[in-house]
């Protein structure tokens, strides 16, 4: 069996350092490429999360079982994004002192 390769093995031979290269490098490409489209997807939805306003809201009360007075479903969630009813429990106080 071993004696059938060996022509075959001597023929290939030349071509196996630049085929090894070029999958070598094709593997760390794909590595980085996709290391990075994680991270930008990351980045997205992470940007995403923060402009849910819930936890700086007057009606948001922080329990458990009933997180919002008004939208119980959607406290916390992508759909309280834009809440109309949204009313800032910490609004900055202007200090007049000089």
């Amino acid at each position: 069996m071993f004696q059938l390769l060996y022509p075959l093995v001597h023929a290939i031979q030349p071509l196996l350092v630049p085929i090894c290269f070029v999958a070598a490098w094709t593997i760390v490409i794909l590595m980085i490429w996709s290391a990075w489209s994680m991270g930008k997807e990351a980045w997205q939805h992470a940007s995403r999360m923060h402009q849910i306003p819930c936890s700086n809201c007057k009606f948001f009360t922080g329990n458990y079982h009933l997180k919002c007075t008004l939208h119980p479903q959607a406290a916390l969630s992508e759909a309280a994004i834009g809440c109309p009813d949204y009313q800032d429990s910490n609004p900055m106080v202007i200090s007049t002192a000089d």
